[in-house]
């Protein structure tokens, strides 16, 4: 009989069996008609592996598509209960997590070392329920209106009539949206290639909630700062690796954890008073600003530490569905646009991706009961027996019925308008993306997002060169005119097409 563990693992044994259970007759022969004859249909072991083997795979993820990840522990280490009383965060807490690391823009085959923004997804699996925190390695992105967001990622993929990559489609974009500039600052610095996955920041980005046991409201951003030390790849570094090994961040996570070279990253939070966002001079709600640290000092938290590979990558990363629908007591959610229209996407797609009971498979259980009314779909597993299916019954099953003011909610008063968020004092596009490359970069730095952004735009077309040209002059004068003088000293598309 299999027996199953928690994880979902089991250690078969004896002969092997068809998907019933009962005896396969071969895993080497089909049932043919003689010797040489026809295969029969009623071969059912051959049919089961085919059909199977058919289904392999899931639809990859659209975005966030190559990745890997690992298990940990979190240790709280210093106490925050004046902020939350969330259950993984309360003095001497340990929590048992996961995290996958992930691309932006690559599909499964890609290469790890590309250009890109990393995906950095936390679950704690706490004591009151799973807590996804969904993010990546830069603390900002390029768009802050969800209607933005699946043409952005269509930029960055693939024409629809060669199906290749194309620079030219993702500078577009980038230059027709000028809020996206202080990710693209990020993007084409130094951090754009990080050397490897142990070696670079997590963030949140979007702005969460957290409420502490009195009831008392912030408002918070997380910072996993690398206790490794940040390392970044040069361009030359970067595409050497993806022609030698495009699985490079990917093994060099595992075999760390293998060798027992743990990786740690210890949690900072930035906290701002619930008041205070009303009037601080960025928008605490953008997902394209930060909230300077000399306004909300890191406060720290906890170390998480990765010590665990799966025994399954399918079954265990491949089927990992986070989502920023997934908080507890004592967290909450905030107004950003793009954390609110995640909050539906993401656990939208997972039913699209792997199927309406996502939630039932072992990687994504809490490990908290549940008693959800929630019932069949594809592939259900976890049942309730003859209970009853539905709320307000009469037989025992509970349910809440109660008229309560949301502990992790904010108020809202205004017409149903489409518009752009509410700017604050210092709100603009380019002021921040500015401060990096002033204030943040040094001149080796500098030279390099120089070299780096110049070899893009050198492969668009004209009419994309010159909105290039303005925008990173918006974000600095000086860095954008040796951008625009670089280019135009490079054979570009239109030189190429006047030779034609």
């Amino acid at each position: 009989m299999t027996q199953f563990n928690p994880s979902g693992e089991y250690q078969p044994t004896g002969p092997s069996t068809r998907l019933n259970g009962a005896p396969a007759e071969s895993d080497a022969h089909s049932l043919t008609v003689g010797n040489d004859g026809p295969i029969v249909l009623h071969d059912v072991h051959l049919v089961e592996q085919l059909a199977h083997f058919n289904r392999e795979r899931v639809a990859e993820r659209s975005p966030h598509a190559k990745g890997s990840g690992a298990f940990g522990t979190f240790k709280v280490t210093q106490d925050v209960t004046r902020y939350t009383k969330g259950a993984p965060f309360q003095p001497g807490a340990e929590t048992r997590m996961l995290v996958r690391f992930s691309t932006v823009a690559g599909e499964q085959g890609s290469p790890d070392t590309w250009r890109d923004v990393r995906g950095f997804s936390v679950r704690f699996y706490s004591t009151a329920g799973n807590l996804d925190i969904v993010g990546n390695n830069t603390p900002i992105f390029f768009v802050k209106d969800p209607l933005k967001f699946p043409n952005f990622i269509r930029s960055q993929k693939r024409l629809p009539g060669s199906g290749l990559r194309n620079t030219n489609m993702q500078w577009d974009f980038w230059t027709n949206s000028p809020e996206s500039a202080h990710q693209v600052t990020y993007l084409m610095g130094d951090r754009g290639l990080p050397a490897t996955w142990r070696h670079m920041h997590g963030f949140s980005s979007h702005t969460y909630m957290w409420v502490n046991a009195e009831g008392e409201k912030f408002w918070v951003k997380y910072h996993w700062r690398s206790n490794q030390g940040l390392k970044n790849l040069t361009n030359e570094e970067a595409t050497r690796l993806a022609g030698e090994n495009a699985d490079f961040h990917r093994e060099d996570l595992y075999n760390a954890i293998e060798r027992g070279e743990f990786p740690s990253w210890t949690l900072n939070m930035q906290v701002m008073p619930y008041e205070e966002a009303k009037t601080y001079r960025f928008n605490p709600f953008d997902l394209t600003k930060t909230w300077s640290q000399k306004d909300y000092p890191l406060i720290e938290v906890g170390v998480m530490e990765l010590n665990e590979n799966p025994t399954n990558f399918y079954a265990q990363i491949e089927q990992s569905a986070f989502s920023p629908s997934n908080y507890i007591p004592g967290t909450g959610l905030s107004p950003d646009k793009m954390l609110l229209a995640r909050v539906f996407a993401y656990p939208d797609a997972q039913r699209a991706r792997i199927g309406s009971n996502f939630h039932q498979l072992p990687v994504n259980q809490p490990i908290t009961q549940t008693n959800n009314y929630a019932e069949q779909g594809h592939m259900q597993y976890l049942h309730t027996g003859l209970a009853p299916v539905h709320t307000f019954n009469g037989y025992g099953r509970p349910y809440t019925d109660a008229e309560v003011v949301d502990e992790a909610g904010w108020e809202a008063d205004g017409s149903l308008v489409r518009a752009a968020i509410t700017r604050h004092a210092e709100d603009d596009d380019f002021g921040q993306a500015g401060t990096l490359v002033r204030e943040v970069y040094d001149e080796a730095q500098r030279e390099r997002l120089v070299e780096t952004v110049a070899g893009g735009l050198s492969q668009c077309r004209p009419e994309v060169q010159e909105r290039g040209f303005w925008y990173w002059k918006q974000v600095d004068e000086n860095v954008g005119q040796r951008i625009e003088n670089r280019v135009r000293g490079l054979k570009t598309i239109e030189d190429e097409e006047s030779v034609a």
